[in-house]
């Protein structure tokens, strides 16, 4: 039983297509060996565990978060501070000083001699002198309570005295809590009669034998059991046999190699950074953690910074991590998608590593996504060959060459009973007598008589000034390399992995050529983000989140790109794109994707002009602007004068009045100045947005915590 409840999953990430020989398109992978990292101190994990995670406003770290006002509370300095708690002792020493000398008058002794019975008044008499001196006490008490509160003194006592001097309280996570309300515990299996797979589970992490990936794999297949997909008996029987190991990945991990940054799989979140305590902040947020889960990145997010911003280190790198992660626990399908050593994890973080131009790679790449639908074949192909050179206008998009390659795609696979490769798809576009004569002989055979009329009316089309089959075998030619020659095959001798395994908990990486094929780059990276926009939106199981990690997105935002990209959430998935610059968009396609994509990052050494675009998404708030006015006092009188003379020899300034206006003003939230040079190196600002609708402002994000 794997981690999605199935019972045999170990050839479940092969292509569902058939072939008619060869290897399956996606083999099942191999156990890992039993040296797994070792398990975390019992102790350790449990206390991880039942640490308070409340709920917060979007993009917070939940683990361990302790809720802060909206609002900032008024702080008095602590120069004014300590120099008013002087003050207010001095008054207070002074009225009690004019009080005992009798400067005042008698009239605070009337209670006590009202008091005092003619009994008490010899001045010997204990009883007299007792009560004389606690009305004394009672009188310097209420004057010391008076200025005390004055001056602050209970800040000060708080501020610098013992409270703030003892270590803050253990966190409530510390506390054992009730075993009703233990998630060590496993309330949810005792209630549902299932407390033998419970107490297992409750002994191994006692034991020290679970970790975080085990937790979150157990709770997933325990949801499965609860939406009726597998039945109560076979999740217990799994876990009472094998405890913490229990619904295992396909590929028999339990955890990743190594990690980089901080995870909390109980919320999903990866945490990326900390919010600076920056004025242009909400108060809530300064000082807080910043993490990303599947909840915001299920509205996508684009992250732009020139070269060595940290792009790749501080963003794409943790989150390829944490949904690797999360496809162990069975949670999540990943594709990142980089040059060659670009720096987005290991291979053995990995499932499936596709290494293009490089022979030693065990796994191709599907050019034709897996379908055997040709117009859907064509429509994908199109949009990675072309999808650049369509303008983005309302009726100029790639149907064009959608049409073209339908029109040879179709009749192809009806002959062969499979796609044509690279080279023979070259060949057809370019219109070759033999290759297309051959076509017609065997439809002719067949009796195809549909697919000769589309046959004859790509060769009548060929002949056409404009015909765009010239521009499409072009862009093919790229990938007729020799350094391709072992790739992209459609005959079944190698493994191709298609983006159709994207319904099961698969970790994917692609690798593209990284020097001297940078326009083939370009059109596998459309490719994958085509195949993926479409394989999406046809999961069968979209309680599965699917994200592709795209680390370079130059030439890739395409009007279909973007189109696609907004169809994501509606689908349980999202994408991740980075860029160097908002120059490599086209620019009428800039303001739709900064549109489409719910979470937006500026990193620093942003320009100008690519400031002003997310200014402009950002919008603009309401704030308090403060006009302060100096006005010199003229002073009429002799004595003024004289005093104002005297003034200025002290401070060398002359005598003047303040005024202060304040005023509602609608600015910027950040302007692209502020974007372009008011952002310190190792930050970024960050706007978030959930799937639920939920927004964060744009965060000015300290993003150091990660980097190497």
């Amino acid at each position: 039983m794997d981690s999605d409840g199935n019972r045999d999953a170990r050839g479940t990430h092969a292509n569902p297509v058939p072939r008619p020989a060869g290897p399956p398109r996606m083999p099942a992978m191999p156990p890992r060996p039993p040296s797994a990292p070792p398990p975390p101190d019992g102790s350790a994990f449990l206390s991880w565990l039942r640490t308070p995670r409340p709920d917060a406003a979007p993009g917070v770290w939940r683990f361990g978060y302790r809720p802060r006002p909206d609002e900032e509370p008024e702080t008095i300095p602590g120069r004014q501070l300590l120099s008013g708690a002087v003050i207010a002792f001095l008054v207070g020493w002074l009225i009690w000083s004019l009080l005992w000398n009798g400067y005042l008058g008698g009239w605070w002794l009337l209670p006590l001699y009202a008091m005092i019975p003619e009994s008490w008044v010899d001045p010997h008499s204990f009883t007299a002198v007792v009560v004389v001196y606690a009305y004394y006490t009672l009188v310097a008490g209420t004057i010391m309570v008076g200025v005390g509160r004055l001056g602050r003194w209970s800040e000060i006592w708080r501020r610098y005295g013992p409270p703030a001097w003892r270590p803050r309280p253990a966190a409530a996570g510390e506390r054992a809590p009730a075993p009703e309300e233990d998630p060590a515990a496993w309330p949810a299996l005792r209630a549902a009669g299932a407390a033998d797979a419970a107490e297992r589970l409750a002994a191994d992490a006692r034991a020290g034998l679970m970790r975080d990936v085990d937790h979150a794999r157990i709770v997933r297949a325990w949801q499965g059991v609860r939406t009726g997909r597998h039945s109560l008996a076979t999740f217990t029987g799994a876990v009472l046999k094998d405890g913490a190991a229990a619904c295992p990945h396909p590929s028999g991990a339990r955890d990743l190699p190594g990690r980089q940054a901080r995870h909390d799989l109980v919320t999903g979140q990866v945490r990326l950074g900390t919010t600076a305590d920056d004025p242009r902040n909400p108060y809530a947020y300064r000082g807080t953690g910043l993490a990303l889960g599947p909840e915001l990145l299920g509205t996508s997010l684009l992250a732009v910074g020139p070269a060595g911003s940290g792009k790749t280190g501080t963003v794409v790198r943790p989150l390829a991590e944490s949904l690797c992660l999360h496809a162990l626990a069975g949670r999540a399908a990943v594709v990142a998608v980089g040059a060659a050593g670009a720096g987005i994890g290991p291979a053995d973080s990995y499932d499936v590593v596709v290494r293009i131009g490089n022979p030693d790679s065990v796994y191709d790449l599907d050019l034709y996504g897996g379908t055997t639908d040709p117009d859907e074949a064509a429509a994908v192909l199109a949009e990675a060959l072309v999808g650049d050179l369509t303008d983005p206008q309302p009726g100029n998009d790639s149907r064009r060459a959608t049409t073209v390659l339908a029109q040879l795609l179709g009749p192809f696979r009806a002959v062969h009973d499979r796609f044509p490769s690279v080279p023979e798809l070259r060949q057809l576009l370019d219109g070759a007598p033999e290759p297309l004569a051959a076509l017609r002989a065997a439809l002719r055979r067949a009796g195809q008589e549909s697919l000769l009329r589309e046959l004859d009316a790509r060769e009548r089309q060929l002949a056409h000034p404009g015909d765009v089959a010239g521009v499409l075998a072009d862009r093919v030619a790229l990938l007729d390399r020799p350094a391709f020659a072992g790739f992209f095959d459609t005959s079944g001798q190698s493994r191709p992995f298609s983006l159709k395994a994207l319904d099961h908990p698969v970790r994917v990486r692609v690798d593209l050529p990284a020097r001297g094929h940078a326009d083939a780059s370009r059109i596998l990276a459309r490719l994958v983000l085509a195949q993926f926009t479409a394989s999406v939106a046809v999961r069968e199981d979209r309680s599965l989140f699917a994200c592709l990690l795209l680390d370079d997105a130059t030439g890739v935002v395409t009007p279909e790109a973007v189109r696609g990209i907004q169809r994501l959430r509606s689908g349980n998935a999202g994408a991740v794109l980075t860029l160097r610059s908002l120059d490599d968009v086209p620019r009428p396609l800039r303001g739709p994707l900064l549109g489409a994509t719910g979470c937006r990052m500026a990193l620093a050494g942003l320009t100008p002009w690519d400031g002003q675009d997310f200014a402009e998404v950002w919008g603009k708030e309401w704030t308090e602007a403060r006009d302060v006015t100096d006005r010199q006092i003229i002073a009429d009188s002799p004595a003024g004068k004289a005093w104002h003379a005297v003034r200025r020899v002290i401070t060398g300034k002359a005598a003047t009045a303040r005024a202060v206006t304040v005023r509602q003003v609608e600015r910027e939230r950040w302007s692209a100045s502020d974007l372009a040079h008011a952002v310190p190196p190792g930050h970024a600002v960050l706007s978030l947005t959930s799937v639920r609708g939920e927004h964060a402002p744009p965060l000015l994000v300290d993003l150091r915590e990660n980097q190497a």
